[in-house]
């Protein structure tokens, strides 16, 4: 019999309807991390923006939450640069590229992932999520966005720009390609996800994080990922954020449902990667693909990008998968020269 997957709809959080301006009121203050991270990377401390979480109620009551960073003397001051991560982050693993890129920007926790609601059907594909994605550009932001995602956010970016054309006005994708599992690399998170869901404190999960080789190399990086990927429910008890780490779990306990869920993720991952390729053939912005020297694309996996996407331009940095968090700095400065372009 294969498990229910699903969150109780009791330990589900509610959607709810909030102001856009809404702000982070527990004790620790998430973007009071801020001024710690533009110093660890020689960045200038007095430039760092103004934070604030931004929650959109969707059609179907599920809510979608975002993070938004605009000059602190210019607090309203839309988005002009979007970004999307990828499976198992959330919109915090951007934020010494959005402090290095200097510009007001909109950071969007995918579904199922950071505050934004579970889904139900456990559908985490790019051309599902890209409406809910659209729906929180239009809420947030008042222009064409330069669309930037990395690795299952990059997929959803191609999704949003060829369905909403109107949204994007370049699009970024970072060390992906359709057809590409965006976690299959990543057998050893795999692993560290499959543990447990819950935990008494969120240093057994650090001390985890480090058992793991992950977490940044240093213990105080570790906690501050922690604390950005995990919640403390009601009971007391500590749980990571995103669905991934549950339905991981679930898998390990049970060979035979990850068996059959292996066969199934095989069985679309062909069609899956076919519709990514009509979405970037359908995309009239300009693109662009950024490829992790050590990431997850292969040269045959480039040349082919290169092949059915002719227009785009293809850039390589000495980086792996997850680019935003390798090489920050680089990544934000060149972000900086597309959005400022023209």
């Amino acid at each position: 019999m294969t498990p229910d997957y699903r969150r109780p709809p009791s330990a589900r959080p509610a959607a709810r309807a909030v102001r856009h301006d809404e702000r982070v009121s527990d004790p620790i203050d998430e973007f009071s991390f801020l001024p710690e991270q533009a110093e660890e990377a020689g960045l200038d401390i007095a430039a760092v923006p103004r934070g604030e979480r931004l929650t959109l109620t969707l059609d179907d009551g599920r809510a979608l939450s975002a993070l938004r960073y605009a000059p602190a003397d210019a607090p309203d001051t839309a988005p002009v640069v979007t970004f999307l991560h990828g499976a198992g982050l959330n919109a915090h693993t951007w934020d010494t590229t959005i402090l290095a890129l200097g510009l007001p920007a909109l950071a969007i926790d995918l579904p199922g992932h950071g505050d934004s609601s579970w889904r139900d059907d456990v559908a985490y594909v790019a051309r599902v999520m890209a409406p809910d994605v659209a729906a929180g550009i239009d809420a947030w932001t008042e222009s064409p966005q330069v669309l930037v995602g990395q690795s299952l956010g990059g997929l959803t970016a191609a999704a949003v720009a060829a369905s909403r054309p109107d949204l994007v006005r370049e699009l970024v994708v970072i060390d992906i390609t359709p057809g590409l599992d965006p976690d299959g690399g990543a057998s050893q998170i795999r692993r560290f996800f499959a543990g447990p869901v819950d935990w008494a404190s969120r240093d057994e999960l650090v001390d985890r994080a480090i058992s793991f080789g992950l977490g940044g190399g240093t213990r105080r990086k570790a906690a501050r990922g922690v604390f950005f990927n995990s919640r403390i429910r009601p009971d007391g008890r500590v749980e990571w954020k995103h669905h991934f780490a549950h339905l991981a779990n679930a898998l390990s306990s049970d060979p035979v449902a990850a068996a059959a869920a292996g066969r199934q993720q095989d069985a679309v991952a062909a069609v899956l990667g076919e519709s990514g390729w009509q979405d970037l053939a359908g995309i009239t912005a300009p693109t662009t693909l950024i490829r992790g020297s050590r990431g997850y694309l292969t040269d045959e996996d480039a040349a082919e990008f290169a092949r059915r996407v002719p227009a785009a331009a293809l850039v390589e940095v000495d980086s792996g998968h997850n680019v935003q968090e390798d090489v920050p700095l680089d990544l934000g400065a060149r972000l900086r020269t597309i959005a400022t372009a023209g």
